[in-house]
């Protein structure tokens, strides 16, 4: 009597457990991470390591190349794959639910790639926006978490291929430089989903980064403490910034890790966030040379430029370039003579402005674009208006490193994020 009695107390507790492990499982967060990784910024290789070596926290469902004009791919993601591989059977002996080099091959897709139409989304899917809207239809309660290290290209895509899906998706971008590059994309998601539950962090995630002027093993030392003599992808890490630690876009998988991601407002490792009801943007039509406007850092100044008359069919198509800030943007033809392109700054400050173009209307045309450091600053005439769910850096003057809004709600958390992976880490050496 007694054996059937402990017998039956076993098996009792061994469904508890079976319970309780079930119930941490489906609690787990299901994320999608799009990227632009082998584009310019070589902080996404950095990222993509720390997500690999982390993969047993999440229910991740996709992972996307999207570089849109860039030069990233695919590819690039199963290169760093190939340079995990080696380390994952020490890595899974301590982290038993890391996913295996197979699976993380598996859920890789190419997203957008070329020229962003104005419109802000093209005529065709892509392999990475049917990712999302497959991944989004699941019959599962949860929210799926897009986490964005580059452009929006391929949730655009996805939101207006199937926009039933807005409610099911909550994404956490990475913006500031990224919106400056993708700026068309995010005008679309924004005038057409202002409800989307969206974090826009432009400039909290900047605290993150290390910085030249400080000192110790977590700011630029960090390389030397935890990652030299860590297996294959402490060797790697070497080729990135010399092994100084960037991981620009890092914070939006901490979210992940850290507080309540239902609760942007809340401090967590990713720092913290506000609501903002409205995304300034200042239409400029530009008339005359040698004029000045005046914008908020992170809005859009949406150019008009008039010309010619080029017929319908000419709608969209790429007509000349705009030249700021020492880049280079596609402008194109709108319609009745006109003539447009979006553009985003990333910083505060002064930056002068010329068109190149074959037509003689816009080629030369020129002008200055003053940059004003509060963001979102006053609501303009042409603004969008946002809903409840759409979330941004702190306005808070005391949250600010430098210009950058919101640094110090990220710095805070770093040496202790740092920490955390120096253990894990140190499983490989």
């Amino acid at each position: 009597m007694k054996r059937i009695f402990v017998a039956f107390v076993l098996s009792l507790l061994g469904s508890v457990v079976m319970v309780s492990m079930a119930s941490s499982l489906s609690g787990r967060s299901r994320i999608i991470i799009s990227t632009d990784i082998g584009g310019t910024d070589p902080d996404d290789n950095q990222s993509i390591v720390h997500l690999f070596m982390y993969s047993d926290l999440f229910d991740i469902e996709g992972i996307i190349s999207s570089p849109s004009a860039g030069p990233g791919s695919k590819e690039e993601l199963l290169r760093m794959i190939d340079i995990f591989e080696p380390d994952y059977p020490r890595l899974s002996s301590s982290y038993p639910g890391l996913l295996s080099p197979d699976s993380l091959r598996s859920l890789c897709t190419q997203g957008y790639k070329g020229v962003p139409p104005y419109r802000g989304y093209s005529l065709a899917p892509t392999e990475g926006s049917e990712m999302i809207v497959s991944a989004a239809r699941k019959d599962d309660s949860r929210p799926l978490y897009v986490l964005v290290w580059g452009m929006l290209d391929d949730v655009a895509q996805a939101l207006h291929d199937a926009p039933d899906i807005a409610s099911k998706l909550c994404v956490y971008w990475i913006g500031g430089p990224n919106k400056k590059w993708g700026v068309d994309a995010y005008h679309y998601i924004a005038s057409h989903f202002p409800d989307l539950w969206f974090i826009e962090n432009n400039a909290s995630y900047r605290g993150f980064i290390g910085s030249n002027s400080r000192q110790g093993e977590y700011e630029n030392g960090y390389y030397d403490h935890a990652l030299k003599g860590a297996g294959n992808v402490g060797r790697d890490f070497k080729n990135y910034y010399g092994g100084n630690v960037k991981m620009g876009d890092t914070p939006s998988l901490l979210y992940m890790m850290d507080g309540d991601p239902a609760d942007p407002s809340g401090d967590s490792w990713s720092g913290r966030f506000e609501k903002m009801t409205f995304s300034p943007v200042t239409v400029i039509d530009h008339t005359e040379d040698d004029r000045v406007d005046s914008v908020a850092v992170y809005s859009i100044a949406d150019f008009r430029f008039h010309g010619p008359e080029l017929g319908q069919k000419m709608v969209g198509a790429p007509s000349f370039t705009f030249g700021i800030d020492g880049q280079e943007w596609t402008g194109f033809y709108l319609g009745d003579g006109i003539y447009g392109v979006r553009f985003s700054p990333k910083a505060p400050g002064r930056l002068d402005y010329v068109l190149t173009a074959d037509n003689k209307a816009l080629d030369g045309r020129h002008g200055t674009l003053v940059v004003t450091g509060e963001w979102p600053g006053r609501r303009t005439r042409d603004s969008i208006s946002l809903g409840a769910n759409w979330w941004t850096d702190c306005s808070d003057p005391a949250l600010f490193e430098g210009k950058w809004q919101g640094a110090a709600t990220v710095r805070k958390h770093r040496q202790e994020v740092l920490e955390d992976w120096a253990r894990r880490l140190n499983v490989l050496k």
